[in-house]
């Protein structure tokens, strides 16, 4: 009897069950970068790798991509990569990953169009495998099914994923809006989305980018209607319109109103030119014929007949807008009878960028349009289109993702409101994990989750130490002290001499040139003489007479660099 009840106790013991496990590598606490990893055992998937741009305190970093450390202590267990759309925050960094790690990515056509750009400059095209879908796909990835659904956004064929997991439904929105009369393209997939909520939804992530906006998104059309009057009002002049490339649908209104009014099309920009050549191969833009022209030949048509489509509408100082400003542009130089007109948003911590370029065009005599509300509409639900995802979805928890933490708390406030539990909502930062079975969600052990600078072809050789330097180097400038001594004889044989670079104008600062080079001769003599031989030594003192002296003279620390030489 004994033994037959040991056999059932045996038979009938429950092993633990599995923890989902969701984590943002990137997209919490700013804007871009954002990176979301689903994690079930064995089995990964990971939705959107992008990149964001450089702070002001960032000098000569390009970009910045997530912190890839987890992914590829754990690439054995990745299935794939889904892509919502085809913007530099949700794609940009999938080359840098992908030559870690080799896995599928599965995005729609125009993301893939886009994306094969990017493969091609990183010289992984035909490397990689890449699977196109279209919204209403479902995908099978290990233990997890996806779904694409159809939302609207500031570029074409954007989705949001519903992946279904072993405990439950994820609900990734994406970055969507709902447009009811979109310029090309259907309505969001309203129905779908409530069929997922119907049937259960384990855990929402939704945007929070636009929360702090009432009320809801404009129509892209609007922007047609403005476009219609600024060409009327501005028949004789030039036209010259800054966008985001990625903005299909605003290229092409800015051509059909350019054919509208009889005007040939020039487009400018490198990301602007492959962007529109992949959106017109696929079918995502109709262009009539012998309305584009190559911008080196737009001499030999009338200004009043001419409309340019330009990258640099975020000021980046090396866009084309940007050289067109600072007259550092080929093909174009403004004047007096040309209308600039800046068709977009400043993101956060760009509007000194793109100030400096419309004070430098008025400076010019340019006429320049930058009316947000008229010529841009975002891309991004407003506080109204976020309560309607909600009241779809009726996710059991929820985390807010896509911003700063300000749009998260306030996303957080929002979802409280439509009645949300709130214990069940999750303010998490990059790198939080969250575990989840089908009934509970709680906090887990962080992951790592920082950030990798890009400068050139360095992809993270450049830390904190090199941007302090580069810092130090920008705000105070530089010293270099070079000396010759003997260690053997304890003799000081030449110099010191001393180049300066960014702290003071020698030739008005010979004075104080004279007393340096004499601080640092007298610390070096006197070293020697006291038998200190020791290279580090003889270079930290060096260093702390100098620096000393340095900032009770001028109240300035610049970087010093001691060089000395044995003989």
């Amino acid at each position: 009897m004994s033994k037959k009840k040991n056999k059932v106790e045996k038979v009938t013991e429950k092993q633990p069950a599995q923890k989902l496990r969701v984590m943002m590598l990137g997209g919490l606490n700013e804007i871009g970068k954002n990176l979301t990893v689903i994690e079930y055992g064995d089995n990964i998937i990971i939705i959107d790798c992008g990149i964001a741009f450089p702070d002001e305190d960032m000098p000569g970093i390009d970009l910045i991509i997530p912190d890839f450390t987890y992914l590829e202590k754990n690439f054995d267990k990745i299935r794939g990569i889904l892509i919502t759309h085809g913007h530099e925050d949700h794609i940009g960094a999938i080359p840098y990953l992908l030559k870690q790690i080799n896995v599928p990515v599965y995005g729609t056509r125009l993301t893939h169009g886009i994306l094969e750009n990017k493969l091609a400059e990183h010289k992984l095209l035909g490397e990689r495998t890449l699977v196109t879908v279209e919204a209403g796909d479902i995908v099978s990835l290990g233990v997890f099914k996806a779904e694409f659904i159809r939302v609207n956004h500031s570029i074409a064929d954007a989705c949001c994923i519903a992946v279904t997991t072993p405990v439950g439904v994820v609900f990734h929105t994406g970055d969507f809006k709902l447009d009811v009369s979109p310029v090309a393209g259907e309505m969001m997939d309203l129905t779908r989305i409530g069929e997922y909520g119907r049937q259960g939804v384990l855990l929402m992530l939704c945007e929070s980018t636009n929360v702090e906006r009432s009320g809801f998104t404009p129509s892209e059309r609007r922007v047609g209607f403005s476009l219609d009057n600024i060409f009327m009002q501005n028949h004789d002049k030039r036209i010259i319109i800054a966008t985001f490339s990625s903005n299909v649908h605003r290229v092409q209104q800015i051509i059909n109103t350019s054919v509208k009014f009889g005007r040939k099309v020039a487009i400018t920009g490198r990301s602007m030119i492959n962007v529109v050549g992949a959106a017109t191969r696929l079918g995502y833009m109709e262009v009539p014929e012998n309305v584009l022209i190559d911008i080196s030949e737009i001499g030999r048509y009338p200004q009043e007949m001419i409309t340019i489509i330009t990258t640099g509408s975020q000021g980046e100082p090396m866009s084309a807008l940007y050289r067109m400003a600072f007259s550092d542009h080929n093909q174009v130089s403004l004047t007096s009878q040309d209308l600039v007109v800046l068709s977009s948003h400043a993101i956060p911590g760009n509007e000194k960028l793109v100030g400096r370029v419309i004070n430098e065009m008025y400076r010019r005599g340019v006429n320049v349009y930058h009316d947000d509300d008229e010529v841009h509409v975002s891309g991004h639900a407003c506080s109204e289109e976020l309560k309607l995802m909600h009241a779809l979805v009726r996710p059991k928890f929820f985390m807010p993702i896509h911003g700063e933490y300000r749009h998260l708390m306030q996303h957080k406030e929002l979802a409280e409101f439509m009645g949300m539990d709130p214990r069940n909502v999750f303010v998490c930062d990059n790198g939080h994990v969250l575990e989840l079975d089908r009934e509970t969600c709680k906090r887990g052990v962080p992951v790592p989750a920082g950030r990798t600078l890009v400068d050139g072809y360095g992809v993270g050789d450049v830390g904190n130490i090199v941007l302090r330097d580069r810092r130090h180097l920008a705000q105070d400038g530089l010293i270099v002290i070079v000396a010759t001594v003997d260690v053997d004889q304890n003799y000081l044989i030449s110099g010191p001499d001393i180049i300066s670079r960014g702290f003071v104008y020698v030739r008005e600062s010979e004075e104080l040139m004279d007393e340096v080079r004499e601080i640092a001769r007298n610390t070096l003599t006197e070293m020697l003489d006291s038998g200190v031989t020791e290279w580090t030594q003889l270079k930290q003192n060096t260093k702390d007479a100098l620096s000393k002296f340095l900032y009770s003279k001028t109240k300035r620390r610049p970087m010093i660099l001691p060089v000395i030489m044995n003989v």
